[in-house]
């Protein structure tokens, strides 16, 4: 193992999910004990606080401020969207990053986050290598959508997933109070992989779920739609549904599409949200029955009250093994987790090569949707139970959840 001196960056991208802070605990509290790293920063707002020269000493932080992460939601360091233009197009913010690395002796970049963050972190990697300048880059993946390529689950998946199946129970109980009908529809988050929809299964396996669920992973039919939930509403005269909003027709277009021109995002991707309400209005206007619409939204990615205590366990192992891999010569990588095969779950540390990951996205396997495409099978119930198991339980202070407080103690040179 070459010795490798230098200070640490570390920052966080992309959407926030339950548990993103506590991988960062992972990193930061990994990273003050090693004697090789001479500093610690926390960039403002991801890539965004590097170019700006924008980021925090973390070594100023109370260690019991940092013990609460593990159990705060959000990105407390702050996130972005910002997509790094190619090296070979543009190399403006190359060349400003590596004159921060060099001005701060910056020698190991840590950076957090989904599909797009890996992106990143792999153009900075590669740039910096190109260079010369040597400097140990490390992924920690995190995403509520799952849908990291090659690892066998994110963090932040199951705090979600467990947020979905939890509150599609409840909802299940509050839609059967009234002896009239009922359709209740349910949007989920998910562009192209459904994941998290799919969470809403661990309902239906106890019992209190939704009786259909659509995912982005098979073309959407709205007369096949109508058909499924017309059986079930006269077979039981409730009906509860599960839909990505990323559902797609054959030719493409989004359900949330049909209501409107879809804005985009910094990355390009369409903003998504209102296929619930949509639909809806489609079944109350041809099946004339009770319909409610009801998008999770953000809820879903900030439920730290109700997080799964194996993510919180897992995100903080992801963080804390990027550093020790980093420190022991390790580069150009992002953490992922590999599940033996065995009755008892166990999740294990392996390394993936950055340019295999980046902006490579896991789908549900089509196998795991029932033949009528609107259910999961036993196979998707064994993968993601296991996921959701353990209370995380927040230090709580009146009552309510005391959540870490950094003093954000700007870094100078």
């Amino acid at each position: 193992m070459s010795r490798l001196e230098g200070a640490c960056m570390f920052g966080q991208s992309g959407g926030p999910t339950s548990v993103i802070n506590a991988s960062a605990a992972g990193v930061i509290q990994e990273a003050l004990k090693q004697e090789c790293i001479t500093a610690v920063y926390g960039a403002a707002h991801g890539i965004k606080g590097v170019l700006e020269e924008k980021f925090y000493d973390m070594s100023k932080e109370d260690p019991y401020e940092l013990e609460l992460l593990k159990t705060t939601p959000s990105s407390a360091l702050g996130s972005v969207r910002y997509k790094l233009k190619n090296a070979d197009e543009d190399e403006t913010d190359y060349k400003r990053l590596l004159e921060v690395f060099k001005k701060y002796n910056i020698r190991y970049f840590f950076y957090n986050g989904g599909n797009d963050s890996m992106d990143t972190c792999n153009k900075v990697s590669k740039y910096m290598q190109k260079v010369g300048y040597e400097c140990r880059i490390m992924g920690v993946p995190k995403t509520i959508d799952n849908d990291l390529w090659g690892t066998d689950h994110c963090p932040g998946y199951g705090s979600a997933a467990k947020y979905i199946a939890t509150s599609f129970m409840e909802v299940y109980h509050d839609a059967r109070v009234y002896d009239t009908g009922m359709v209740t529809i349910l949007e989920v988050m998910g562009r192209n992989a459904g994941w998290l929809t799919a969470a809403s299964a661990l309902a239906a396996y106890k019992g209190n779920g939704p009786d259909l669920i659509y995912l982005p992973e098979i073309p959407f039919s709205i007369e096949k739609f109508l058909d499924d939930v017309n059986r079930v509403y006269k077979a039981n005269g409730k009906v509860i549904v599960a839909v990505s909003e990323g559902c797609k027709d054959e030719q493409g277009r989004y359900i949330a599409e049909m209501g409107a021109t879809l804005a985009k995002d910094s990355f390009g991707h369409a903003q998504l949200g209102g296929a619930a309400s949509i639909l809806a209005n489609i079944v109350k206007e041809r099946l004339g029955t009770k319909v409610r619409g009801i998008e999770f939204s953000l809820l879903q990615r900030c439920a730290a009250h109700i997080a799964s205590l194996t993510d919180v366990n897992e995100a903080y192992m992801a963080g804390q093994m990027a550093v020790r891999n980093a420190v022991e010569g390790k580069t150009d990588y992002m953490v992922a987790f590999e599940r033996p095969e065995g009755p008892e779950y166990k999740c294990n540390i392996k390394l993936i090569n950055l340019t295999d990951v980046a902006n490579t996205e896991k789908k549900i396997p089509l196998e795991w949707i029932n033949k009528e495409g609107n259910g999961l099978t036993e196979d998707f119930i064994k993968y993601a139970l296991p996921l959701i198991q353990g209370e995380s339980k927040p230090v709580l202070e009146d009552g309510l959840p005391r959540f870490a407080k950094l003093k954000k103690v700007l870094a100078t040179k």
